[in-house]
């Protein structure tokens, strides 16, 4: 018994006398603040560097991509029998006006680029008008029905009854309509197709539109604006934010392919 202990306190000594000569002693002169404060920094960007939220990257494509070419382009397309929403186009443009990275950032002044935007969509909201108007006019009513009703006129959301529909409330309140059409959604794409049908005076017919169209895209660019204002809380909520986003752009899919199987169940 005594031999194995003598024999387990020899062999605990023989270690500690190797672990202390091999001990691997680093030169002073290796370790620096200059090292020892980047090693710290990147340790702290990488528990803090997170991957972008969604508005983030909406945020920066907007940025870099629009400018007030495509903003009357898309416009134009919006105003026309073409489906696309102007609330994609304006409100985020107005948003990152103020960036001084942005192509949109032409002046200094916020309001002044602001401005600048709510003009370009409202040209771009005329030139689509304006190509509604003389095809209803050149083509006539029953080449228009009889479009809505085609495959490609479906295509483009387009339907008898929605023509029809815009057609009733341009008799229904005259020339005004073209004015107060652009303010109501499902007639405002469409209002412009009843106005070349009837013909109605070219002049008049600029005049109404760049009033209403004008008023809405003056709304639309308030709602970016506001946003901006509220920049920092959206940045603090951008994660909440996006996952809200994607939930109402998923129930959004499924209500249009409801609608869908429904109408063709009634068929």
């Amino acid at each position: 018994m005594k031999k194995i202990l003598l024999f387990l306190l020899a062999l605990a000594a023989t270690t500690l006398v190797w672990a202390q000569d091999s001990t691997i002693v680093i030169p002073d002169t290796l370790v620096t603040p200059e090292l020892l404060n980047s090693e710290a920094t990147e340790l702290l960007n990488s528990e803090t560097t997170a991957e972008p939220s969604i508005i983030s990257r909406v945020e920066q494509w907007y940025a870099s991509n629009m400018n007030y070419a495509t903003i009357t382009i898309l416009m134009a397309i919006e105003s026309s029998f073409i489906p696309f929403p102007s609330e994609i186009v304006i409100p985020p443009a107005a948003y990152v006006a103020d960036d001084p990275n942005s192509s949109l950032h032409a002046t200094d002044s916020y309001g002044i680029n602001v401005l600048i935007i709510i003009l370009f969509g409202t040209l771009g909201a005329i030139i689509g008008a304006i190509i509604n108007y003389l095809l209803a006019m050149w083509l006539g009513r029953p080449i228009i029905y009889a479009f809505a009703e085609s495959k490609l006129g479906r295509l483009c959301l387009l339907s008898k009854e929605k023509v029809q529909k815009a057609e009733e409330y341009f008799n229904e309140h005259g020339k005004v309509s073209t004015f107060v059409g652009r303010l109501i959604p499902g007639i405002r794409q469409l209002i412009s197709i009843p106005a070349g049908l009837c013909k109605m005076h070219f002049g008049w017919f600029l005049f109404y539109t760049f009033l209403g169209a004008g008023i809405w895209n003056v709304v639309l660019a308030l709602l970016g604006y506001i946003a901006h204002g509220q920049k920092d809380l959206i940045d603090a909520y951008s994660h909440e934010l996006s996952i809200a986003i994607m939930g109402i752009f998923a129930l959004a899919i499924v209500y249009f392919i409801i609608k869908a199987l429904i109408k063709r169940q009634k068929k």
